[in-house]
């Protein structure tokens, strides 16, 4: 992108699997890559525990926990956590700890006493966690079996569960996992389904490899490198696709009802998995943003330009469809925004470490050049799309329609820790261009459709009614304090939060496009609810 935007660091997001808040674990969850360096390993095994080489790990474990995190904690806190997480690989395996004695137990045998380090010394209570492991294996089996992934895995458990549902350990094979997910990886740009045990290709991505070898919707990957396919878990099969840029894939496929399987020798390159995907009927531009990845922002401003030569004068308005949309990175949220907004704050956050305190502001051209936006959210949208619509709303840009988001407004750092696992912490917290927090709050919207269903024409033509209503809430919503948990639930229930795929807000939002007087009264509302704060 050639817009700039004025900063000084710019976090990200990952954001959660089957449920909201696994899908923000996995997704939505804001980090700051930028302190994702590793540092050089030191005699890792993956057969064998290191002494050295866990102390690297844990070691740069609560050093990050005690300098990043939100709220300032001690190792004497959070460190008899990590030593308890130990009872998830050995349920015999015990501590307990007094004013200046740690005891150490398996099953009823005490095997150790060890005398407390002081409080706020780091490099002691390391040292500690360390001893009790390597003591414990030598009387427990199943820790003595254990892998020092998993030994990392149990200790920085029992710690992060302590502290927030976003602050998490990823071990290594699920850590390269996500940053694919947010970075891109090496792969040959399919999509694929499980049907009777084999992959079924779904999708083949435009300028791949998949494509130029000729490889269709339907087909069957029989066999990879070889290997066959049949009863491989989906996640092995992505696994084995995916490799190093320039690297090669043999699959063996068969199609339709052909007896002959077929041969594809595919090179990979770097795939940034696509996020936005473009509509365009009678002027109006409708861009789905499904989650927010390193390629999202450049791909809605390819978008908006197709838009923009096609339609020209033409151009009407535009949807902003975000719901179901869990998050993803802070950066591609912030330049979202940027795209529709000339100049002025976009947002900021504010935390314990000094690189948390971040103000974003934009500086370039409405992409959109002043025609009417709609931003489409759902009670399953969150982080980063909370980010974007909350920007465009109190900015006055744009109307949001739908039901309250998620309210996930925490910002995480994303820490690449010796072994190439990943340490996710919470470490700051996003306010709209207002001031308002965004956490356990979400975005209100302006048009709520919780409930509705139809053409929802009976909804439209009550909006006018419902106006002062409407802006009631919207100002009590910029002024209700981060502390009074009950205001911000009571405020959240006058649109509950709702997953919606109904077509109902499209076309909700059409109408609105269509009727410009109604639009701006719509607009001026919110922007007249956030200059109020």
């Amino acid at each position: 992108m050639t817009r700039r935007i004025k900063k000084r660091k710019i976090a990200a997001m990952i954001l959660n699997k089957t449920t909201i808040h696994r899908t923000l674990l996995l997704l939505g969850v804001f980090v700051l890559g930028a302190c994702a360096a590793p540092r050089p390993a030191v005699g890792f095994q993956s057969d064998g525990f290191s002494r050295p080489a866990a102390r690297e790990v844990i070691a740069a474990g609560f050093e990050n926990i005690t300098e990043r995190y939100i709220v300032a904690i001690g190792a004497e806190t959070f460190a008899p956590e990590g030593l308890r997480g130990l009872g998830a690989i050995d349920p015999e395996f015990a501590i307990e700890k007094s004013a200046n004695e740690l005891l150490v137990k398996i099953g009823a045998n005490v095997i150790t006493r060890m005398t407390l380090p002081d409080n706020g010394d780091t490099d002691a209570w390391t040292d500690l966690v360390i001893d009790v492991v390597v003591m414990s294996r030598s009387h427990s089996k199943e820790l003595a079996l254990a892998s020092p992934e998993k030994i990392y895995e149990a200790i920085f458990d029992g710690i992060l569960s302590h502290l927030d549902i976003y602050s998490r350990y990823a071990g290594i094979k699920e850590a390269a996992r996500n940053r694919a997910k947010r970075d891109g990886f090496g792969g040959i740009g399919i999509r694929f389904k499980m049907v009777g045990g084999q992959p079924l290709i779904t999708r083949v991505l435009p300028k791949t490899p998949a494509l130029r070898a000729g490889l269709k919707i339907n087909d069957v990957i029989t066999a990879i490198d070889g290997d066959p396919t049949t009863g491989l878990l989906r996640n092995t099969i992505g696994e084995r696709l995916r490799g190093p840029v320039n690297s090669h894939a043999l699959l063996r496929v068969r199609r339709g009802n052909g007896k002959e399987p077929m041969e594809f020798n595919l090179e990979r390159i770097h795939i940034v998995p696509q996020t936005v995907s473009y509509a365009q009927t009678g002027g109006v531009v409708y861009l789905k943003i499904s989650s927010f990845n390193r390629g999202t922002a450049q791909e809605v401003l390819k978008k908006m330009k197709k838009a923009n030569r096609q339609l020209g004068p033409n151009l009407k308005g535009v949807i902003l469809d975000m719901r179901g949309n869990p998050g993803g990175l802070l950066k591609q949220s912030i330049e979202v925004a940027d795209l529709f907004l000339a100049q002025g704050k976009i947002s900021q956050t504010s935390g314990r470490h000094p690189d948390s305190v971040q103000r974003y502001e934009a500086g370039g051209r409405d992409m959109a050049f002043g025609k009417p936006i709609i931003v489409l959210l759902d009670g399953m949208s969150a982080s980063a799309s909370e980010v974007t619509a909350a920007a465009l709303q109190d900015r006055g840009r744009a109307v949001v329609v739908g039901t309250s988001s998620f309210g996930k407004g925490t910002v995480q750092t994303i820490l690449r820790l010796p072994n190439d696992g990943e340490m996710t912490l919470t470490w700051s917290r996003l306010m709209a261009p207002s001031g308002y927090i965004i956490h356990e709050l979400g975005v209100f919207p302006t048009i709520c459709t919780a409930g509705a269903s139809g053409d929802g024409s009976a909804l439209f033509d009550d909006i006018p009614a419902q106006r002062i209503r409407t802006s009631a809430v919207l100002e009590a919503w910029h002024r209700v304090g981060f502390e009074d948990k009950k205001g911000r639930q009571d405020l959240r229930a006058f649109c509950p939060p709702e997953r919606r795929s109904l077509a109902t807000d499209s076309k909700i939002a059409r109408r609105l496009i269509e009727n410009k007087a109604l639009y701006t009264r719509m607009l001026n509302l919110t922007a007249a609810a956030a200059a109020a704060r």
